[in-house]
């Protein structure tokens, strides 16, 4: 589980990238902070319980914050 945080941490520093070499600065450095944090855990030796609390953590803080953002910031289409 602990080298799945690693693959985690290699597939959004390369999100990061592309958004960095596609000039969308705001998301380049969101997924440099989740690569960060995906790379530490990965390195941190937690049993195999408390990785997969973590990851679900991660995935209802992500899809609530993707939610409300399009909800409530991107607006409706017209």
């Amino acid at each position: 589980m602990a080298r799945m945080f690693r693959v985690l941490g290699f597939f959004t520093l390369a999100i990061g990238l592309m958004a960095y070499a596609g000039n969308l600065i705001e998301m380049a450095l969101l997924f440099f902070l989740q690569t960060a944090f995906f790379v530490i855990f990965g390195y941190l030796k937690f049993t195999e319980r408390t990785y997969i609390l973590l990851f679900w953590g991660y995935m209802i803080v992500t899809f609530t914050g993707f939610s409300y953002w399009t909800v409530f910031k991107m607006g409706l289409p017209l």
